[in-house]
């Protein structure tokens, strides 16, 4: 008989996280964001080397797990980094690691 896994909440919200910056141009979105308040995606799509529609799956993929934020100004959305949800991120991380990491392993 097979054994059914639960997951935690937190290792579901963790696993989300990590999918979300699993790309390259996910992680140049979010250096980009990173040095500035915020950015309007079509000013995005001018600094970043990817057409607007790979652009716009991205930025929706990293908003779905909270990383970013939108607000829609008419025409444009204006995206930022989420900064209450990227502290957790980063407690989820070090609390994952925070025992199993040692100088010897």
């Amino acid at each position: 008989m097979e054994e059914t896994l639960t997951y935690t909440e937190q290792q579901i919200k963790l696993a989300r996280i990590a999918k979300a910056m699993g790309h390259p141009a996910r992680i140049m979105i979010l250096e980009l964001l990173s040095q500035q308040s915020c950015c309007y995606s079509g000013d995005m799509a001018e600094d970043l080397p990817i057409a607007r529609s790979t652009l716009s799956q991205h930025l929706k993929e990293l908003k779905d797990s909270g990383l970013i934020q939108g607000e829609l100004t008419p025409p444009r959305i204006k995206y930022c980094l989420n900064l209450e949800n990227w502290e957790l991120a980063r407690k989820m991380y070090n609390d994952l690691f925070k025992s199993k990491l040692c100088n010897k392993c």
